[in-house]
C-alpha cells in the first residue's frame, strides 16, 4: 500500500508541471497585466512609471524566466506574491481555503443523506411509482443549473421568510450556529447535482448486484429483506458510488465559484474570479495549483478507500 501510494505521490509531479504550464501561459493571453488595469484607474501613471512598476513585478522579464522564477518559489513553499495586496499567495489562499472545504464538505453531507436512502428505495422497489418519483426527482435534479437553484433559495428565502443569511460570512469558530444558517443554503444550492448523480448512481449499482447468485443464496436462507440489502448488497454496490463522489468532491472544490460570488462566500472561488478580474497572476496560478492538488488527492484517497470497501482489491 505504502509502495502504491508513492507511486501516486510521483506521478503527482508532472500533472502538477503540465497544470501550472498551461495555467502560466494561458492567463497571459488574456489581454492587459495589472499596470494596464492601474494606469486605467489612475490618469496620474505615466508610462515611465508604468514600466517601474512592471519592473517590481517581475512582468518585464522574458515569460520563461516569470515561470522558472515562480516555478522556483513553488519548490520552496511559496507560491509568490499576490500582485494586487502585496500579501503571500499561500497565506491568502489558506485564509480562503477553509469556507470552500466546509462549503463543500457540507454540498456532499446533505448530498448524501438524500441521495443513499434514494437510491436504496428506488432500486429496492424498483418498477414502482416511488421509483418513476425517485427517478423524476433525480432529472430535475441534473437539469436545473445550481446558480438559478441558489438564486431561487434566496429569493424565496428571503421574500416569504425574512430570511437571508448570506448578507455576511460568519465562521464556524465565532458562532457555529449562525455559520450553519449562512453555509445550508449554498450547500442545497452546490450539492442538489450531487445528489441526483450519486441516487442514480447508487440505484444502478444496488439493481446490478441485487440479482447476483450470492444475493439469491442469502434470500433463500431466511434472511429478512433488510438484512439482504444493507448487510450484503449495499457494501458492495459502494465502489461505484464512492467512485463518482470522490470526482465530483474534487470538482465541488474547484467549481463552487458562481455559488460563493452569488451567496458571498469569502472562499478560493471568488477569490479566483476576483484575482482575474484583476489580473493577479500568481494569485490565479497559485489557487488553480492548489484545487489540482486538492482534487489529485481526493481521487488518491478514493482508491484507498476502495481496498477497505472490498477486500479482494489490493494494491501493491
Amino acid at each position: 500500500m505504502l509502495q502504491y501510494i508513492a507511486q501516486r505521490l510521483v506521478a503527482l509531479v508532472p500533472v502538477l508541471i503540465g497544470i501550472s504550464l498551461v495555467t502560466f501561459f494561458l492567463i497571459r493571453l488574456v489581454p492587459g497585466d495589472v499596470v494596464d488595469l492601474m494606469l486605467a484607474n489612475e490618469t496620474s501613471l505615466d508610462s515611465e512609471r508604468a514600466q517601474e512598476i512592471r519592473r517590481v513585478f517581475g512582468l518585464d522579464q522574458p515569460i520563461h524566466i516569470q515561470y522558472f522564477n515562480w516555478a522556483g518559489g513553488v519548490v520552496q513553499g511559496e507560491l509568490g506574491t499576490s500582485l494586487r495586496t502585496g500579501q503571500p499567495v499561500r497565506d491568502e489562499i489558506f485564509s480562503k481555503l477553509p469556507v470552500t472545504i466546509e462549503l463543500t464538505f457540507l454540498s456532499v453531507a446533505i448530498a448524501l443523506v438524500i441521495a443513499i436512502p434514494a437510491g436504496i428505495i428506488a432500486a429496492v422497489r424498483a418498477g414502482s411509482k416511488t421509483e418513476a418519483a425517485a427517478q423524476g426527482a433525480s432529472l430535475l435534479g441534473l437539469s436545473i443549473p445550481s446558480f438559478w437553484l441558489g438564486t431561487m433559495l434566496i429569493l424565496i428565502s428571503s421574500r416569504y421568510f425574512g430570511w437571508f443569511p448570506a448578507a455576511s460570512y460568519t465562521s464556524f469558530g465565532d458562532d457555529p450556529w449562525r455559520n450553519i444558517q449562512i453555509l445550508i443554503l449554498p450547500s442545497i444550492a452546490l450539492g442538489a447535482a450531487l445528489a441526483a448523480i450519486t441516487m442514480r448512481m447508487t440505484r444502478s449499482a444496488l439493481l446490478e448486484i441485487l440479482h447476483r447468485e450470492y444475493i439469491v443464496t442469502a434470500r433463500a436462507k431466511g434472511l429478512t429483506n433488510q438484512t439482504v440489502v444493507m448487510r450484503h448488497a449495499l457494501k458492495n454496490a459502494l465502489i461505484p458510488v464512492v467512485t463518482v463522489v470522490g470526482i465530483q468532491i474534487g470538482r465541488l472544490l474547484g467549481g463552487a465559484i458562481i455559488i460563493e460570488q452569488l451567496f458571498n462566500l469569502p472562499g478560493i472561488g471568488r477569490l479566483a474570479i476576483d484575482a482575474i478580474a484583476q489580473r493577479d497572476y500568481p494569485m490565479i496560478q497559485g489557487v488553480v495549483l492548489i484545487t489540482t492538488t486538492a482534487f489529485v488527492l481526493i481521487n488518491l484517497l478514493v482508491d484507498i478507500l476502495y481496498s477497505y470497501i472490498d477486500p479482494r482489491i489490493r494494491y501493491s
